[in-house]
């Protein structure tokens, strides 16, 4: 194996933390293809078009990897996008969208990816999750959800494919300056409803953060860390420290405290 290139295989990869990873593992010498909607490449990778809402485009893409270099040792999951709006007030067709691209999304490339592992005995796939997959963000439940959906799903999962010498990581970023930002979809409800000025509140504080927030890169190198790890962990966060120190102090403090403490960081009263 040490005379072999690794193999990577990286959703949404035409931008943000994606692109991140798939830049910083092709320089590192690993063989990256980059699947995103629009098939962008990268320097020393590879572009591919598949979106990840189709089962026989993320399907097809593993195909084309294995027959190309016989092999997948990494997935690296990306691809998702965050939608704003009231939990009532959201239609649930957009609910239900945001699931397809960030849950449903990587569990067709793990679905795609797993036979070639175990069939090989190895490999490690990384999910991208979120601090908002294990502290629910107001105004963004739908994310939060699908986030948390994923953290079980992984969290099960690492059970599963342990014995055949498959390894899952959840990663879990903070606020990270990236386009996300720019491209976050608002839910098609009226911000002039009950909700508008306390959703206008939290998603300007949450945006004000991840503007000013660590960029992609540090997102990239975790995960470089993790697949290089002879013992990688189910869960790594990364970012700000007062982020992270969120998720311990859920696990530890009663729910009221902590809720209290969060209100402000969260952008609520």
């Amino acid at each position: 194996m040490a005379d072999l290139q690794q193999v990577a295989f990286v959703t949404g990869a035409s931008s943000g933390i994606g692109r991140a990873c798939a830049d910083r593992l092709a320089s590192s010498g690993w063989a990256v293809t980059g699947a995103s909607r629009r098939g962008t490449a990268g320097a020393g990778w590879a572009g591919l078009a598949a979106d990840v809402t189709d089962d026989a485009a993320v399907n097809a893409a593993v195909e084309s990897i294995v027959a190309a270099s016989g092999r997948v040792d990494a997935l690296i999951a990306s691809a998702g996008y965050t939608l704003a709006g009231a939990a009532e007030c959201t239609p649930l067709t957009e609910a239900k969208e945001q699931f397809e691209t960030n849950f449903w999304g990587c569990v067709r490339a793990v679905q795609a990816v797993l036979p070639h592992m175990r069939q090989q005995r190895s490999g490690r796939i990384v999910l991208i999750s979120s601090i908002g997959g294990a502290v629910g963000l107001p105004f963004q439940a739908y994310y939060s959800a699908s986030k948390f959906a994923l953290e079980g799903f992984a969290e099960a999962l690492a059970y599963e494919i342990a014995p055949f010498g498959v390894s899952v990581t959840l990663v879990q970023p903070g606020n990270i300056a990236t386009n996300a930002t720019a491209n976050r979809v608002r839910a098609s409800a009226d911000d002039d409803s009950a909700y508008g000025a306390a959703l206008t509140k939290a998603i300007t504080t949450m945006e004000r953060d991840e503007v000013s927030g660590p960029p992609a890169q540090i997102v990239a190198a975790t995960v470089q860390r993790v697949l290089d790890s002879g013992r990688p962990p189910l869960r790594v966060s990364v970012g700000r420290p007062g982020e992270r120190v969120a998720l311990v102090a859920k696990r530890l403090l009663p729910f009221r405290v902590f809720q209290t403490a969060a209100k402000s960081g969260l952008g609520v009263d």
